[in-house]
């Protein structure tokens, strides 16, 4: 069973007891089930995933299974918020694995649809957060965060989500999308969960499997590297540079690491803080071998 270019045709997957798990590439059944599941008087949420289903993406499911009545999770490898170069064709698919995660903690419908349902005809109309994209991961990746915006927008139009659900590790989307919802007075609430990371500090990205085995080994030291910055800072650094070198240095350690970015900013404005306050966001991004790699941690130093 997998997707094709047409599309989902509905299917029903029939789990422990009663209940049953659907799936649907097509907009027109997914509203449909979500207007029921509504007038059910159920609380409608949204895990919106590119596939490649992990534990990262299992803590969200959870989280929307405790929160809201009725769960969807849409898998959709958006070509929009890929630029040229970068891995959409690579980006892996494991449709099967990724039900088959979905299943055993508890969604209700899984929305796959395909590129011409999402995108039927040429785009012209865009969503887009000025500013804040600016920032971190949209200094290299100039339409990456248009992308993003455009089709979040159109996956909580299709769903009509109460609550939509997106995890820490992505801090730069998380805090766009907020603000996003916030200024086109979308009627939904955003909940970010934290970070999921391997035993060895890893951050949880479908992105890890791009990595060799010496390249799984050496990709903690990005983790490794936030920790030892926010010991600097909760030791009572405010100097945002001698952070950004002490983070650097640990992160050299590994040479074949080619850091993009290590940046100490606001959390919610995005902007580089020039003397650490109260609350700063440490994030960075790195390359090692075919993986991009991001990461970040919120220090809060109380002063």
């Amino acid at each position: 069973m997998s997707p094709n270019a047409s599309g989902w045709r509905s299917v029903e997957i029939v789990l422990k007891g009663a209940r049953r798990m659907r799936v649907t590439g097509k907009i027109a059944e997914i509203r449909q089930w979500t207007a029921e599941a509504r007038a059910a008087g159920k609380g409608i949420g949204l895990v919106p995933t590119m596939g490649a289903l992990h534990v990262g993406h299992a803590s969200l499911i959870d989280a929307a299974r405790r929160r809201c009545g009725f769960v969807v999770v849409s898998l959709f490898v958006n070509p929009t918020q890929f630029g040229p170069g970068e891995d959409f064709d690579n980006y892996p698919r494991p449709f099967e694995r990724d039900l088959a995660l979905c299943e055993q903690h508890g969604v209700d419908v899984v929305f796959a649809p395909s590129a011409a349902e999402m995108y039927p005809r040429e785009n012209l109309s865009w969503v887009t957060v000025s500013g804040i994209t600016e920032h971190l991961c949209g200094r290299s990746r100039p339409n990456h965060f248009r992308g993003v915006t455009t089709v979040c927008t159109k996956l909580f139009n299709i769903v009509g989500c109460d609550v939509a659900f997106f995890g820490q590790k992505d801090a730069q989307q998380c805090v766009v999308i907020r603000r996003m919802v916030a200024d086109l007075n979308m009627p939904l609430e955003i909940l970010v969960c934290p970070t999921v990371r391997e035993a060895d500090g890893l951050a949880v990205s479908s992105r890890n499997q791009y990595l060799s085995a010496q390249q799984r080994k050496d990709a903690p030291i990005i983790y490794e590297a936030l920790k030892k910055g926010r010991e600097m800072i909760e030791a009572g650094e405010t100097d945002p540079a001698r952070v950004r070198e002490r983070i650097e240095a640990v992160m050299r350690r590994v040479p074949a690491l080619q850091i993009e970015y290590i940046s100490l900013v606001d959390p919610e404005t995005l902007e580089d803080v020039k003397r650490i306050g109260r609350a700063v966001l440490i994030a960075v991004a790195a390359r090692l071998g075919p993986a991009r790699l991001i990461d970040n941690i919120v220090v809060d130093s109380g002063r």
